[in-house]
């Protein structure tokens, strides 16, 4: 599940008729880096939860006929490979709209009746994670091994806990730990410990229980961080440290340093992106 329904209002004017999902890292959209990774951990059935405005990250995925036929005039066949990519089976992909902004548990529980009786996992594309193998495939990894609920985590500065999902931690091996319970934002001087949610979750059926009470927490939204800390007792909550760097691109300066970092994985840019940060060094 992608929940992509949100304004965007951080990279506004660019986002004010492009979503955010479709600014790009280097030449590819955030919301297709997360597909990638869906389908990297096995991931064959795919729900956006879109909002109004949202309707190129459909095209994005669909035939562009008049595209695909100039690439084929032109002889461009590795640009066409890498369009017809994007296809998948028809039935594969759903959408379903949020039409208010209610919040991720509300974004969440808009695809109830797409998920049914499953577990599901939600991937945040702002959240874009540089690791082999992507953070999913990782967490599906010990998801079959574990079970219940499992969200990736990683540490944040205690002055930052009021920005996300923190975790009250009873038990840490250094890369998998278990939860006693979650709290949403937290002040740092009331935060159970600094250990955060990033944008990655396995998460069972049983949440949407919790989210059909539609109970308002952190900034007045419908929080899924909330309705996954009301499961703790009946079901199984961990959390994984994930081998990789994540970045936040919902922050501009984020978003400029995946740029970065993801064009300095590259083969075929690494060498010019080096030399443009040298550049740039020694101007400052």
């Amino acid at each position: 599940m992608f929940p992509v329904a949100g304004l965007g209002t951080r990279f506004l004017p660019a986002t004010k008729s492009i979503p955010k999902e479709m600014l790009p890292i280097v030449d590819k959209p955030l919301i297709q880096y997360a597909v990638e990774e869906a389908q990297e951990a096995g991931i064959t059935e795919f729900i956006f939860v879109t909002g109004r405005a949202k309707s190129a990250i459909e095209d994005h995925f669909d035939h562009s006929i008049e595209l695909e036929q100039a690439l084929i005039e032109r002889g461009k066949t590795d640009v066409l490979a890498s369009v017809r990519s994007l296809m998948m089976q028809p039935g594969q992909i759903s959408y379903t709209r949020q039409q208010a902004p209610l919040g991720l548990g509300h974004a969440v529980w808009c695809a109830r009746n797409h998920i049914a009786d499953e577990p599901f996992a939600v991937l945040l594309a702002d959240d874009i994670i540089l690791a082999r193998p992507g953070c999913l495939k990782q967490m599906v990894d010990v998801y079959e091994k574990i079970g219940g609920n499992l969200v990736a985590v990683e540490d944040v500065p205690r002055e930052h806990t009021n920005r996300y999902g923190i975790l009250d931690v009873v038990e840490d091996d250094g890369q998998l730990v278990r939860a006693q319970g979650l709290v949403e934002k937290p002040d740092p001087k009331d935060a159970p410990s600094t250990l955060s949610i990033i944008g990655r979750y396995i998460l069972q059926p049983e949440v949407f229980r919790q989210l059909d009470a539609h109970e308002k927490g952190a900034g007045g939204e419908i929080q899924l961080t909330d309705a996954m800390a009301r499961t703790i007792g009946d079901i199984p909550f961990h959390g994984l440290r994930f081998d990789g760097k994540r970045y936040d691109c919902g922050d501009r300066l984020g978003f400029l340093e995946a740029n970065i970092a993801f064009s300095l994985d590259r083969d075929d840019l690494k060498d010019g992106v080096s030399k443009i940060l040298a550049n740039f060094t020694k101007k400052g």
